[in-house]
């Protein structure tokens, strides 16, 4: 069984925890008694600080920072083996764990967020809302939804530029300080609290220690962001939709079969937290937004499954 927290240094000691640790590392017995110390050490550092988690140990073996013993007369098992079962070790814990699912919507306020709004409210389901400043300004009415937004407790409000970009993606990114200027006009004219930010036509993530850039274009524009204190999400499932009658492309049943699937092979960007992205537009008649409705009772079947804000964007364990 593995710890409840881990700390990188030890990672070989605590995978003598699942495996015979003279087969696998050949320790000598001094190395033992030093590996002991080191743990013990490490484990009155994590009591005292909480920040070494089991996900940061999986980030750390899955970026090379964590290596293994080559195969030899002592070590019995190839170094590739026990890298993959100390991996599927982690898979084992995290399945016991609360599985976090981030419902985002992109493009608001337009006709589909009060929709949104509502069944946010009626299946008591948090969600998250990436707003543009100038749809905002569009009418009485927009302006009066972002504020259904703003006002509901079970939804969080974040920026998503004050153009959009005029949907000129690559031309808006050309130009880095231009394309700040306009995420900092969003916030200060909608009043946005949160420094959290999603990028107009890309998949871009940067937070902490995490930098994904989907295409060149937009890094200058996200590394300026992430300078000025903004954190940048992205998506690892997408609800397409119809750009003629903006209706929905998949089905209820294929989005929530991927994001079972994901979270069950471990394939998103962080383990057990998955961001959906959707659009406002989705939403504005029945149809769509029965088939909202459905997809949040699917995902609500897994007592497991937690909608969660951004803004606790990923939970870590």
């Amino acid at each position: 069984m593995l710890k409840k927290y881990f700390a990188g240094i030890v990672a070989i000691s605590v995978f003598t925890t699942l495996f015979s640790c003279h087969n696998i590392i050949g320790s000598t017995k001094d190395d033992l008694q030093d590996s002991v110390l080191i743990e013990n050490e490490e484990e009155e550092l994590v009591a005292k600080k909480d920040t070494v988690k089991l996900m940061d140990i999986l980030d750390s073996l899955n970026r090379g920072k964590i290596t293994f013993p080559a195969l030899d007369s002592i070590n019995k098992i190839d170094p590739k083996v026990a890298k993959r079962r100390f991996r599927d070790s982690i898979y084992n814990e995290l399945n016991k764990k609360e599985k976090h699912i981030y419902l985002t919507f992109d493009d608001g306020p337009l006709i589909g967020s009060r929709a949104i709004d509502s069944i946010a409210t009626f299946k008591h389901a948090k969600v998250n809302a990436f707003v543009v400043g100038r749809h905002a300004n569009m009418s009485k009415r927009l302006k009066n939804d972002l504020q259904r937004y703003k006002d509901n407790p079970l939804v969080e409000v974040y920026n998503h530029s004050y153009t959009h970009a005029a949907n000129r993606f690559h031309a808006f990114y050309s130009n880095p300080d231009m394309a700040y200027a306009d995420f900092a006009k969003c916030e200060t004219d909608l009043g946005l609290t949160h420094k959290i930010v999603r990028m107009p036509g890309r998949n871009i993530w940067l937070f902490d220690d995490t930098r994904r850039i989907d295409l060149a274009s937009g890094g200058q524009t996200a590394d300026l962001l992430g300078i000025n204190g903004y954190k940048i999400y992205g998506w690892d499932v997408e609800w397409k939709i119809n750009g003629l009658s903006g209706n929905p492309v998949q089905s209820v049943n294929e989005i929530y079969t991927r994001i079972k699937n994901m979270l069950g092979n471990k394939s998103t960007l962080k383990p057990n937290n998955v961001v959906l992205l959707m659009h406002d537009d989705m939403f504005q008649n029945v149809k769509g937004q029965h088939l909202l409705t459905s997809l949040i009772d699917s995902l609500k079947q897994h007592k497991d499954y937690k909608f969660e804000f951004m803004s606790n964007y990923p939970v870590k364990y």
